[in-house]
């Protein structure tokens, strides 16, 4: 039986994602499906998730959570560093819940993945042709291509993944730990 905290976060997801994709978009417009939702927030999420960049390493990561960005904010995330055009995958299943873009990740892409937990890509190249706001992906889907756009691009290229299990954007977490 689900805990009242868990019928909210599923009830809080799900307006959330009606708010979040229902009008038009640049990258199309889609409503991501009740059904699947439900199905991901009863998922747990994995303590491990595999590196969501091609070729790279676990010792080649460099934790870069919390170091200083401009407008005395703090990094969000990790920067994977590579090659601009490297294939990008997703860390976990889950569903596609926005692909506009923003000022600071540039081209982006935001996943709704298991336990209502938000995988962020950021300072794509692009994103992978046909993709689409709804699509249902797997743990190691191609989703994008490394690059340097939006606050990124006058650094060499990388992806930035950003981690939040409060809701979209809420409640950022340490995502190097869990990049094996």
């Amino acid at each position: 039986m689900l805990s009242f905290f868990r019928i909210f976060l599923v009830i809080s997801s799900i307006i959330l994602i009606t708010a979040c994709t229902s009008s038009p978009k640049k990258s199309g417009s889609a409503t991501l499906s009740p059904k699947l939702v439900a199905k991901l927030q009863a998922m747990p999420l994995k303590n491990a998730f595999p590196i969501p960049v091609q070729h790279v390493e676990s010792k080649q990561l460099t934790d870069t959570w919390g170091a200083s960005r401009s407008s005395g904010r703090t990094h969000e995330g990790i920067d994977i560093m590579a090659p601009r055009g490297t294939k990008v995958y997703s860390t976990t299943d889950g569903l596609i819940a926005s692909l506009s873009p923003n000022n600071l990740g540039g081209n982006v892409i935001w996943i709704l993945g298991p336990s209502g937990s938000w995988h962020y890509y950021a300072h794509l190249k692009s994103h992978k042709r046909g993709l689409k706001v709804g699509d249902y992906v797997k743990k190691g889907d191609l989703i994008a291509y490394v690059g340097n756009t939006g606050n990124a691009r006058h650094t060499a290229p990388h992806l930035h993944y950003g981690l939040y299990l409060n809701g979209k954007g809420r409640g950022a977490v340490n995502p190097f730990p869990y990049l094996r």
